[in-house]
């Protein structure tokens, strides 16, 4: 190949080079700027801001916290659904627990640790445990679920013995709750199983040779809905069900010091149905309900 060949060579490759580099640099992204300040699409495009009188509150796009600076929930604000995400709800670590059906075996925490670094991993079971033991206190009702002790942790035990040829334990010699530690309660959500005494957890001892058994227990359907005590699969879910919001009426009407009728009008007026009529549940945005309540029912000084 001559010199004057690779020249022209080279000198095509650059025009491409610079051709597509206004058409797909500069070109496309203008056009789709353009198009999207289109009345109707550049609040969407802009990330669905909500702005209240000069000041930002968040994304309608984007779920976020209602809790004083301890994380305990404003009794005056719509409570959104739990989120894995960070902290909880950052935009920069979307994210869920991973956590699945299986997971209903806590990891003990050390007990001569200080508690936020003493290595305790909930199991998904106790975290929907603790939620929803937390929500029923917050809202006033029955926070029991099945498979669920009454101190908000998974109802599960160890049984431990000879098995059968089908590895169920045919004689339990020892049962353990292994979700309840002895640091923490001195008799364990069931007292015998199989007509041996129930025991409590022991750090540091090895419970997983004993057969898994988890315990349904007395307490029928949950008051508290699903998706108030499980984190949607980025933790940024905006929306919750109607049934959760009609869950905490009373609570906001109560410290908004008006009537639950007026508040669920509220909720009703924000309540979307499934998109197209079909895909998706029924949902209510919670911070578009939030900032309607600031602005119809004031909190009183």
């Amino acid at each position: 190949m001559n010199f004057s060949t690779l020249v022209r060579q080279h000198w095509a490759a650059l025009r491409a080079l610079l051709v597509l580099t206004v058409i797909v640099g500069v070109g496309y992204p203008l056009f789709i700027w353009l198009v999207a300040q289109i009345p109707g699409l550049k609040d969407k495009a802009d990330g669905s801001i909500i702005e209240v009188n000069g000041k930002l509150l968040g994304s309608s796009l984007i779920g976020q916290s209602f809790a004083d600076e301890k994380g305990n929930p404003l009794p005056q604000y719509f409570q959104s659904r739990p989120s894995a995400a960070g902290n909880g709800y950052d935009p920069l670590a979307t994210s869920a627990s991973n956590l699945g059906p299986e997971s209903i075996v806590d990891t003990p925490g050390d007990p001569t640790a200080p508690a936020d670094s003493n290595g305790y991993k909930a199991s998904l079971l106790s975290l929907v445990c603790s939620r929803s033991k937390a929500i029923g206190d917050l809202e006033g009702v029955d926070g029991m679920r099945p498979f669920c002790t009454g101190d908000g942790v998974g109802a599960v035990l160890s049984v431990i013995g000879p098995r059968d040829a089908r590895g169920n334990v045919a004689a339990p010699t020892k049962v353990v709750s292994v979700n309840e530690p002895c640091q923490s309660t001195t008799t364990p959500f069931l007292a015998t199983y199989e007509g041996v005494r129930v025991e409590c957890a022991k750090f540091g001892e090895d419970y997983s040779t004993g057969q898994i058994v988890p315990i349904k227990g007395a307490a029928g359907a949950p008051a508290v809905p699903a998706d108030a005590v499980t984190a949607s699969g980025s933790g940024l879910d905006p929306n919750i069900s109607p049934a959760y919001a009609d869950l905490q009426i009373a609570r906001v009407a109560k410290a908004r010091g008006v009537s639950a009728d007026e508040v669920r009008g509220l909720v009703a007026d924000h309540t979307d149905g499934r998109t197209l009529g079909v895909f998706g549940e029924p949902r209510v945005n919670v911070l578009e309900l939030n900032v309607a309540l600031d602005e119809k029912f004031p909190m009183k000084s």
